[in-house]
């Protein structure tokens, strides 16, 4: 559990955050932490997407994101990459 100083002298806990998952593979369904996931933030539907790894089957897992996705995850802590287009 990270602590966070909220004013000089007085310390929060703040507790990890997980979000609920499932794998479209193996179809087990699990919690992964914001660490265990990767967000990409492209300029269309089809480039904001999420990814991890299933941890019962290890199979690589890509799932589109669309704006409440993508607020919960950034909210969470969770990595993003913004993807640029060339132009």
């Amino acid at each position: 559990m990270r602590e966070m100083s909220v004013m000089h002298g007085i310390t929060a806990s703040i507790a990890p955050v997980f979000f609920k998952a499932a794998c479209p593979d193996c179809r087990a369904r699990f919690e992964l932490s914001a660490g265990a996931l990767r967000l990409a933030i492209g300029a269309s539907r089809r480039t904001t997407f999420y990814s991890f790894t299933c941890p019962e089957c290890g199979s690589a897992v890509r799932k589109p994101a669309g704006e409440r996705i993508v607020e919960l995850l950034t909210g969470g802590g969770v990595r993003t990459l913004r993807l640029h287009s060339t132009v």
